[in-house]
């Protein structure tokens, strides 16, 4: 049986947020503490004194989560908070692990990640699924997902974000335990008999012809077509009616993002500012001679992709009846609808009624399951029901 619970905050001062948070699941939990909480929280907090008090009063077996740009539950959505989910299960096995030093060596945390993974519950459970964290701001989080997926064989699937910051784009963290750590990345493994499902779906569409990335440097897109990124982005501008300025370029990207065709569809990434050589930083890696389109998208078009992701969630549960949900998608859709964000919250809603969920607005969104649009994505939507 799974009993779960969502809870959420607004109060300002951490220890008390994260005070509130834990008597809220202690009152539905009772006695027995949970077996997993995964909580994400407003880079307004002190996170020490948060997590510390958020486990003092519910005491979780496992405790895991993110830094957030904005929080959200089936009811409400804003910033400045924190919000919880408090799993139990007693047909179940929960497993957490962090790592540390991304920068230097992806490899390295994967295998700090996998080390507390139960291996012996691998062949007693049908279905295996990580949520993974991780401080999307030191980069390689493509990297981080290719070497997890190496590491279990490709037996477990993923799902999850990267940490924000309330788009300050400064400093994010990843929450194990009472500690919040930068530079690293955690998972929550889960092991089951029933099936846990993950959909992905965004609801860009091609804008441009397409083009040829034909130099990078890491997540630096310096090139298209041989000419420098922002007269691509310029002239695309100029022939659509939009207004376009190199010294404030995000109302323009986070209208006009790069989609890299993958044969199966498009894999989104955000760009985010220019550069004195012309060159266009990214929110992730583009890889070098990819063909790449500038894409566009509407507010019904982002709520139906949402709604798809929760609808292709709920169809991988074989028939069994959803228990929670946890939802991912990227602030730059949030900063980029403004209030009518609300529509994709809705939009979940509505499908995954009666179920519940909560969720936050990420540095780039994770997905790796059978049937799905896999790796590490931006401005795309990710929903992960958990059945009962």
């Amino acid at each position: 049986m799974m009993e779960s619970t969502i809870v959420r905050t607004d109060r300002l001062d951490s220890a008390e947020a994260g005070g509130s948070l834990g008597d809220q699941i202690a009152r539905v939990m009772g006695e027995q503490p949970p077996d997993a909480v995964i909580l994400f929280a407003s880079s307004q907090y002190d996170y020490a004194d948060l997590l510390r008090a958020l486990h003092g009063a519910c005491n979780p077996k496992l405790l895991v989560g993110c830094s957030s740009a904005g929080e959200f539950t089936s009811g409400l959505h804003g910033t400045n908070s924190a919000v919880a989910v408090a799993l139990r299960s007693s047909q179940m096995r929960f497993a957490a692990g962090v790592g540390r030093g991304l920068q230097a060596n992806r490899s390295a945390v994967a295998e700090q990640i996998v080390d507390s993974f139960h291996k012996d519950n691998e062949h007693r459970f049908q279905h295996h699924t990580a949520f993974v964290f991780a401080d999307a701001l030191a980069g390689y989080t493509d990297e981080l997902v290719e070497q997890l997926t190496l590491l279990t064989a490709g037996g477990c699937q993923l799902a999850g974000g990267g940490a924000g910051d309330d788009a300050k784009f400064q400093r994010t963290h990843v929450f194990y335990g009472t500690e919040a750590f930068s530079d690293a990345a955690v998972a929550l493994q889960i092991h089951s008999d029933k099936p846990i499902g993950i959909g992905v779906s965004h609801g860009w569409n091609p804008a441009g012809e397409p083009l040829r990335v034909t130099e990078v440097n890491g997540s630096q897109l310096v090139s298209l077509n041989s000419a420098p990124a922002v007269e691509v982005f310029q002239e695309h501008a100029e022939a659509t009616g939009q207004a376009f300025d190199a010294a404030n370029p995000l109302p323009f990207f986070l209208h006009n993002i790069l989609g890299i065709e993958t044969g199966a569809g498009y894999k989104l990434r955000v760009p985010l500012a220019v550069n004195a050589d012309g060159s266009v930083s990214c929110a992730a890696a583009i890889p070098n001679g990819a063909l790449v389109r500038i894409m566009r998208a509407t507010e019904s078009s982002a709520a139906d992709a949402a709604a798809n992701a929760a609808t292709a969630a709920l169809l991988q549960l074989n028939g069994h009846r959803p228990q929670v949900a946890l939802f991912f998608d990227c602030v730059a859709t949030r900063l980029r609808m403004g209030e009518k964000f609300g529509l994709e919250l809705e939009a979940v809603a509505a499908v995954l009624d009666p179920a519940s969920y909560a969720g936050c607005n990420t540095y780039g969104q994770i997905a790796r399951a059978e049937g799905q649009f896999s790796g590490f994505h931006n401005c795309t939507a990710v929903v992960c029901v958990i059945p009962e």
